[in-house]
């Protein structure tokens, strides 16, 4: 159930929320849509579900223009951040709810919610109120609901941004996961980076209102289509004119390696599995990221004296591509 976004454009006043915006989103994908906040990612996802109109442009959903389309007649799932769950229902009419307004068969209704609420984990939550649920559980009730009426598009706008990290991560892994039981092509907006490399089969960048890169996890990491899309996704440092990953770096304290720079190491700092040293190379501060056993067999002190060049398996990777670009 492939997704066409064509030449979209929309406006809030003197604001530019979306200029000339163009995707095509796969059938039976994860894909995540990527950016800083008022990027524009939250203003594309509610004109794929038809609650925005774009100015221009078209929306096509299984090759049919939905455009004009109301949301009704579009049969998407939309899952908001903050549940908006009926309050006075329980967790199982809360799943109903859309089949229930469908007029669908009262034993239909209840085999679906079974199902669901089993998917999902919470049948033996299925009499309690909302309220009785955690953050986390509410959320995977709203999934359930948007799935009761089986959408061919499932739109979640940053569905876990109300959450604590511990929850996030938790939801994340289960998202995936069930993706991977129900296949139904699903678009979800974060500004997470991790979250987006994580769980999304593709991503689109989105900043100031334009698409900066499409792309797999790997290929927007490993091969940037600017400087905007490497500092989004992932950490950088700056080594003279050029940036760099600081665990594509390596230090080294007694190198004749012409591509080596001297510096004096500044900082050191531990986070969890690694280790964080920050170098002073002329008037640049650099971060290099090491791992405990390449920290522990250099030997390293605040005041050290080191050099720093970029692993030449990493050099060697971006001169590839490179090559290949300029074919």
């Amino acid at each position: 159930m492939s997704i066409e976004i064509t030449g979209v454009s929309k406006r809030f006043g003197d604001f530019v929320a979306l200029d000339d915006v163009s995707v095509s989103i796969p059938s039976g994908g994860l894909t995540a849509l990527l950016g800083p906040s008022g990027g524009g990612k939250s203003t594309l996802l509610r004109i794929i579900a038809g609650l925005e109109t774009a100015d221009t442009g078209r929306v096509e959903i299984e090759g049919v223009d939905a455009t004009r389309l109301s949301p009704q007649k579009r049969n998407v799932g939309f899952v908001f951040q903050h549940y908006a769950a009926f309050k006075h229902l329980s967790v199982a009419r809360n799943v109903a709810f859309g089949l229930e307004i469908r007029k669908k068969p009262k034993p239909e209704i209840r085999e679906r919610v079974e199902e669901l609420l089993k998917l999902v984990h919470l049948s033996q939550f299925a009499d309690r109120l909302p309220a009785q649920l955690s953050g986390g559980q509410r959320q995977r009730m709203a999934l359930a609901r948007a799935l009761a009426v089986q959408p061919s598009v499932l739109l979640l706008d940053e569905p876990f941004g109300a959450l604590d990290a511990k929850v996030r991560k938790e939801l994340r892994d289960w998202l995936r996961r069930l993706h991977d039981e129900v296949h139904v092509t699903t678009v979800f907006v974060t500004h997470d980076q991790e979250e987006a490399l994580e769980v999304a089969d593709e991503i689109v960048v989105i900043n100031e209102g334009r698409v900066e890169q499409v792309g797999s996890p790997d290929e927007l990491y490993d091969r940037p289509a600017n400087d905007f899309v490497m500092r989004f996704l992932g950490p950088v440092t700056e080594l003279g004119d050029r940036l760099v990953r600081p665990h594509d770096l390596q230090l080294l304290t007694d190198s004749t390696d012409p591509g080596a720079v001297s510096g004096r190491v500044k900082r050191i700092t531990r986070i969890g599995f690694e280790i964080r040293v920050e170098v002073a190379v002329g008037e640049q501060d650099v971060t290099v990221t090491l791992t405990r056993n390449e920290f522990l067999a250099l030997d390293l002190q605040v005041g050290s004296e080191v050099q720093v060049r970029v692993a030449p398996e990493v050099g060697a990777v971006q001169h590839r591509s490179q090559a290949v670009g300029a074919v």
